[in-house]
This record gives structure tokens, C-alpha cells and sequence, in this order.
């Protein structure tokens, strides 16, 4: 006599059916009570912020409002988009230069290179502004020729460099330093194969870099690009110093006379957000545009 027995296959197939039959379960969605007890602290929160914003006579709204718009205000802000424009072109322009000098196989140019940025990263910025801001103190005749022998033509630096073309010398030199990184760091993320089969097809070099790196680099370079170029617009108020009306400086002069630091603060700080919030806009459809057939 056997110990063991099947069971009837009839009888296993309807109890496997029964086993497999979910429909009459009740489906349970997961809770989440932690979640929402964050959700309902940060509301609160951020009412209690809000009702303080509209409702303290501190900030006083009213003398915000009066100068929001007013024709210095609004001059500020066109010197202080200047300042950004010309800083991130010519800062971009120089940084394309050394970013291929650093990967150029000449080890002269690579050292020039790693030695700008070196030092333009290491300096900070507002020693950068004022060294050129005084520059006709140390230089007052500069001298264009061969270096120990005769000179090709030569001007004063006394009418040369004031204090806005101080400030956008500085700003660009400066930004060319990290500008430089940014590329370089855009162009080493394309693969290597790439190039290596458009050399083998006879694609010459200038044209590999603008149909084949640059294309591909720029989806690496946007973010951080952008990144910096909205830093640089905030940290123009540091070209304060210097006396030029920009936006943070005719603030300061502003409240300096009337008293009213807050409201001239939040007038500076509305300003920086909305130019902050246009360039993060156009940040986000140019690198859509060149992301294409790559998005994630």
C-alpha cells in the first residue's frame, strides 16, 4: 500500500483556479500619513510667511511700489543687464579659447592655459575689480611691440580703462576662467569613437568639431553655462564698489538718503528675481532645443 497519493486532477485544477482568482479582494491603496502630516505643516508654514508679507506695515509695500518703476531704478537695471551681457560674451569667447588650449597637444599652450585659469579661479573676484579699476596706477603708457626690442604703437591708460569698462573687463576675465572648465569639460563628455570614425571618413577637423562635438557638447555645457551666467548677473552688485549705478548701488544711494532700507532691498530683490526667472526660462527651451532625440 502506497503512502502517498495525488490527488484527483480535476479536483487540483479547481483548487489552483480558486487559488488564482483576485477578483475578490479588496484593493487597498497604501497610506500615507507621515506625507500628508508634512504637506499640512508646510501649508501652515507658508500661510504664516505669506500673512507676515502682506500684513506687517514693515516692509512697506507703498514705498516699494513707488520705486519699483522709477526711471533710476529702471536705468539700473538696463547697466546691470549690460554688465551681464558683455561679461558672459566675452568671458564665453576667451573660455572656448583656452578650453581648446587646454586640450591641445602643445604642452606651451596647455601650461598658459591651466595658469589663467589657475589663477583667475583663485583671485577672488572683487581684488580682480579693483586691480583693474586702478590699473592706470601701476601702467600709464601701454607699450604694443616686440618685447625688448622696438614697440609697434603704444596709448595712455588714463582715458582707457574707466570704471564700466573696469567692471566688464573684470567680470569677463574672470568668468573666463570657469567658462573655460565648463567647455572643456562639455567636449571630453562626447565619445572619443565618434571622432575617431569621422578622421577615418576624411571629415576634416574643423568641421568634426562643429557638426559633430560642439552639437553633442552643448547638452553637457547648457546646464552649467546657464548656471553661470546667472550668477554673474547677481554678482554684478558686487561692481558696486566701484561707484557704477547698477542696480544694487542705486539702492544703496537711494535708502542711504531716505532711510527706507527694506522696501529699497525688496525693490533690488524683485528685480533680480524676475531677470533670474526670464533667463531660467530661456535656459530651459535652449537646452530642449538641443536635447532633442535625447531626452530623458
Amino acid at each position: 500500500m502506497s503512502l502517498t497519493s495525488d490527488p484527483p486532477v480535476g479536483k487540483a485544477h479547481a483548487n489552483g483556479a480558486e487559488d488564482d482568482d483576485y477578483s475578490a479582494l479588496k484593493v487597498v491603496p497604501v497610506r500615507h500619513p507621515w506625507r500628508w502630516a508634512a504637506v499640512v505643516v508646510t501649508a501652515v508654514l507658508v500661510a504664516q510667511f505669506a500673512h507676515g508679507l502682506i500684513t506687517n506695515p514693515g516692509w512697506e509695500w507703498d514705498v516699494f511700489a513707488n520705486f519699483f518703476t522709477t526711471q533710476t531704478i529702471l536705468k539700473a537695471v538696463w547697466i546691470t543687464i549690460q554688465l551681464t551681457f558683455y561679461g558672459t560674451a566675452l568671458g564665453f569667447a576667451l573660455g572656448i579659447v583656452l578650453a581648446f588650449m587646454r586640450l591641445s597637444k602643445s604642452p606651451f599652450l596647455k601650461s598658459v592655459a591651466f595658469t589663467y585659469i589657475w589663477a583667475f579661479r583663485s583671485i577672488p573676484l572683487i581684488v580682480q575689480l579693483l586691480f583693474w579699476f586702478n590699473l592706470t596706477y601701476l601702467y600709464k603708457r601701454l607699450d604694443f611691440g616686440i618685447p625688448f626690442g622696438p614697440g609697434f604703437f603704444s596709448f595712455d591708460t588714463a582715458g582707457l580703462v574707466g570704471a564700466m569698462s573696469a567692471a566688464v573687463l573684470g567680470l569677463a576675465l574672470h568668468q573666463a576662467a570657469y567658462a573655460a572648465e565648463i567647455v572643456r569639460g562639455g567636449v571630453l563628455a562626447v565619445d572619443g569613437g565618434q571622432l575617431e570614425a569621422a578622421a577615418a571618413l576624411g571629415i576634416p577637423r574643423l568641421r568634426q568639431l562643429r557638426r559633430i562635438v560642439l552639437p553633442q557638447a552643448m547638452r553637457s555645457i547648457l546646464p552649467n553655462a546657464a548656471n553661470e551666467v546667472i550668477s554673474l548677473f547677481k554678482g554684478t552688485s558686487i561692481v558696486s564698489v566701484m561707484a557704477i549705478g547698477e542696480l544694487f548701488y542705486q539702492v544703496q544711494v537711494i535708502y542711504g538718503r531716505n532711510g527706507r532700507v527694506v522696501p529699497l532691498l525688496m525693490v533690488a530683490t524683485v528685480w533680480y528675481i524676475i531677470l533670474t526667472t526670464v533667463l531660467s526660462v530661456a535656459q530651459y527651451y535652449v537646452e530642449r532645443h538641443f536635447s532633442r532625440g535625447a531626452a530623458r
